[in-house]
């Protein structure tokens, strides 16, 4: 059986080398290979062209490769079949390091201190514990937990967000309209790591940035967005840095990417940015995972992960 590696933006050749040396009796093709469209069993995408999947009669599953999978669910031409998120202990865990990196660099005011440097200039700042600073995690699905549970190690007092009602131990939780204003108030520095839906596009605009907590000991609120650029209006964020009311931002996803060397962004003061990266996949741990998926699928178990289309996740 023939599985199709499908992808825009990058070059998949680790990942044809990775999935071949786990699968060897696979066939593993890329869309400009000569093969037979109806031997495609799977498909590996990430942003494959709107349409380009309905071309194979014989696919039985799509997996996104990352953790988002909105450049699946906004095709009107995606076969309806299944499509499975990768949720793998690799990719959780570069993420998790991305957000205990970023969170930790405006805790302990690294900006300040990369610049003293730059200009030779010896200037201590007061420095507060972790567990005077309040971290509040937007989507607490897989990644976020696993976020929730590193931050808290830490000493850090995190609650959570999500649409619907989760539970975590240590963590408070709120969920809904209802739970976002609460959520807010106790915030001192926002992770978004939502996916992008409907009800996430632009959700992070003004009116939630001015509910931020105003009183946290880093003199104001901070925001860190690994989850997808469209949730974030980044014109409401760059006023809010320009006037004060943001005190530093950690980016790693753009509405526009890669982001325009014009972008202001490049230039605000105390951003972070990265050039989406958080959680790259890292081909060979998530080739065991797809090809595990598969093994267990052909032995007529179910396929785990899988997304809810009218959710968008």
């Amino acid at each position: 059986m023939t599985i199709l590696v499908a992808v825009r933006g990058w070059k998949p050749d680790h990942w044809i080398d990775a999935l071949r040396a786990t699968a060897p009796d696979r066939t593993v093709v890329l869309p400009g290979d000569a093969f037979d469209p109806t031997a495609v069993r799977y498909a590996l995408v990430w942003k494959p062209e709107p349409g380009y999947l309905r071309t194979f009669p014989k696919l039985e599953a799509i997996f996104s490769l990352g953790a988002g999978v909105d450049h699946l669910t906004t095709d009107p031409d995606l076969p309806d079949l299944p499509v499975v998120r990768i949720v793998d202990p690799d990719l959780t865990g570069r993420m998790t390091e991305w957000v205990v990196l970023n969170v930790l660099l405006h805790h302990r005011r690294q900006a300040h201190y990369i610049t003293a440097q730059a200009t030779g200039t010896w200037k201590p700042l007061r420095q507060w514990a972790a567990s005077a600073v309040r971290v509040g995690i937007m989507g607490l699905g897989e990644l976020g937990s696993d976020a929730a549970q590193a931050l808290q190690a830490l000493g850090f007092r995190v609650t959570g967000w999500s649409r619907t009602e989760k539970r975590m131990d240590g963590v408070d939780c709120f969920h809904g309209d209802q739970g976002l204003a609460p959520f807010l108030a106790r915030t001192d520095i926002l992770v978004s790591l939502l996916p992008l839906t409907a009800e996430t596009e632009n959700l992070i605009d003004r009116a939630v940035i001015d509910a931020l907590a105003k009183g946290g000991p880093l003199g104001g609120p901070v925001i860190l967005n690994a989850g997808r650029g469209r949730s974030l209006v980044e014109a409401d964020l760059l006023d809010a840095l320009a006037d004060g009311r943001v005190k530093g931002a950690s980016l790693d996803v753009f509405a526009t990417e890669p982001l325009p060397p014009d972008s202001p962004l490049w230039r605000a003061p105390n951003v972070f940015l990265t050039p989406h990266v958080a959680a790259e996949s890292d081909p060979e741990a998530l080739s065991r995972y797809v090809i595990g998926e598969i093994a267990a699928y052909e032995a007529g178990r179910p396929l785990r992960h899988l997304v809810d289309r009218h959710k968008g996740y």
